[in-house]
């Protein structure tokens, strides 16, 4: 195994379809253990309506964050005004992360011509990252970061989160939606709905958090 420069952490909710890892900074050494945990991940509305105040909210706008792209420059989150993004957190070895890369790719293809912008943000070594990129044909941005990755992941508010987790913005880079573990086909056309209607001006962030939210739920439980 190679030198990793965090431990990882992993609670794995099968059944939920959500990874979840918990990183800490530590001295190099070759460790990656999976280990058991109690609680259970969260639901899709969960998920959703966490972003509701209180400790540990999500901020209101997109926090603005730069890291280096896939040509080394350093670059900001910001850097796609007008657009809403959808700002995927992962990792090359996060499974969960790897398997919802195609479906990324496929909103990107279907979706960016009205004006949704997905970046990966790749919390991994550099090198790792554009091996992979380049295996997976991935063609949406990615910005990678190690260290300065996990600390992009704290400007949440969230200190440690699970991978993958994915945040949604309107096309003034607010907040709308927040979704920790893999993302669905059918999840993924609630929650890109919601950000319409936000864009459009039929709802607020908030109302359609509490509207995807009801949509999640009702949701049949996605297959792993």
């Amino acid at each position: 195994m190679k030198p990793i420069g965090y431990v990882v952490v992993a609670i794995v909710a099968a059944a939920a379809g959500f990874g979840i890892y918990q990183f800490a900074l530590a001295p190099r050494m070759n460790v990656e253990q999976p280990v058991a945990a109690s609680g259970t991940a969260p639901t899709e509305s969960q998920a959703v309506e966490d972003n509701e105040g209180g400790d540990g909210a999500l901020p209101e706008t997109l926090p603005d964050f730069t890291l280096a792209n896939l040509e080394g420059q350093p670059q900001s989150i910001r850097s796609w005004q007008g657009k809403s993004m959808i700002v995927n957190f992962w990792a090359t070895w996060c499974a969960p992360c790897r398997r919802e890369i195609p479906l990324l790719k496929k909103i990107q293809a279907e979706h960016g011509a009205e004006g949704f912008q997905i970046v990966g943000v790749a919390v991994d070594f550099r090198d790792d990252v554009l091996k992979y990129a380049k295996e997976m044909s991935i063609d949406y941005p990615l910005l990678i970061g190690e260290e300065d990755g996990l600390n992009a992941v704290t400007q949440f508010g969230r200190g440690s989160l699970g991978f993958p987790f994915t945040v949604f913005t309107d096309n003034q880079q607010r907040l709308v939606l927040f979704h920790l573990g893999e993302i669905h086909p059918a999840q993924a056309d609630v929650m890109l709905a919601a950000v319409r209607r936000v864009n459009s001006g039929e709802l607020t962030p908030a109302a359609a958090r509490t509207v995807a939210a009801e949509q999640l739920q009702k949701l049949p439980a996605a297959k792993e």
